[in-house]
């Protein structure tokens, strides 16, 4: 599993760079404009050069309306500004066609540019509350749109996280459809240690986290600490190797 870490700042990107040996990606995002908001060009652009060049830097489109190609130029800009991953928060869209018009847009243009580059659409566990695509959708609108990975975080911070609106089997499920679709799978939403078992148990390929490697566990006042940083990575390297033995021994 990939520990995916959002620093809202350079500032932030820098504490990840001194925590760089426990991250796989840095993401950026700006908190203040929603679960996805996007940051940026300059920051992405400062963050890539800030943080060590073998950690792939992500970044977020926004939580983004039904506008393919508005959309498909912002996350082209996402590219061109130093990301290699590519987020795009569904939030507009109410139906999978249109998830899938606005995910086809992205792909071409992100990949014409470079065709390395790593698309993820992504999707809320708390769907039901903003009325965009239904969660187990997004497996198949990734596919269907040329996409690399599916991912669920939640839309709508109110301390209410991943598990509260997608029990742990339903993200089985997500995660299952996912590979059978050859995708990647990623879980977020104010994801805890506590919640790190399950993930790994589930396969979950890329756990985002902000909050819960902030000072004080909070995602919008806490500021990201290195300690916390390596403290999460020993959690789930503990938790790999206990279900590494558990497969070994059943």
């Amino acid at each position: 599993m990939l520990l995916l870490i959002s620093p809202d700042g350079v500032e932030e990107a820098l504490e990840c760079a001194k925590a760089a040996e426990h991250l796989d990606i840095v993401d950026v995002k700006k908190p203040d404009e929603g679960s996805l908001g996007a940051n940026f060009p300059w920051v992405i652009r400062e963050i890539r050069g800030a943080v060590p060049a073998d950690k792939p830097v992500s970044a977020t489109v926004g939580d983004v309306p039904f506008k393919p190609g508005t959309v498909a130029q912002a996350a082209l800009g996402a590219a061109v500004s130093g990301a290699t991953y590519i987020k795009v928060g569904l939030y507009g869209c109410t139906t999978p066609d249109q998830a899938i018009e606005v995910m086809r847009g992205v792909v071409r243009a992100v990949k014409d540019y470079r065709p390395d580059a790593f698309v993820v659409a992504s999707g809320y566990a708390d769907a039901h509350r903003i009325g965009c695509v239904n969660p187990l959708a997004l497996p198949d609108i990734a596919r269907r749109s040329g996409s690399d990975a599916a991912m669920l975080d939640t839309a709508i911070k109110d301390g209410t996280r991943l598990f509260d609106h997608v029990d742990p089997e339903a993200c089985g499920e997500f995660v299952r459809l996912a590979h059978e679709a050859g995708l990647l799978a990623a879980l977020a939403g104010s994801v805890k240690p506590a919640d790190l078992a399950t993930l790994t148990r589930i396969g979950t390929d890329i756990v985002g986290v902000r909050g819960a490697v902030c000072e004080g566990g909070d995602r919008n006042t806490g500021r990201i600490q290195p300690r916390l940083v390596a403290d999460f990575r020993a959690e789930m390297d503990r938790h790999a190797r206990e279900h590494a033995a558990t497969l070994a021994a059943s």
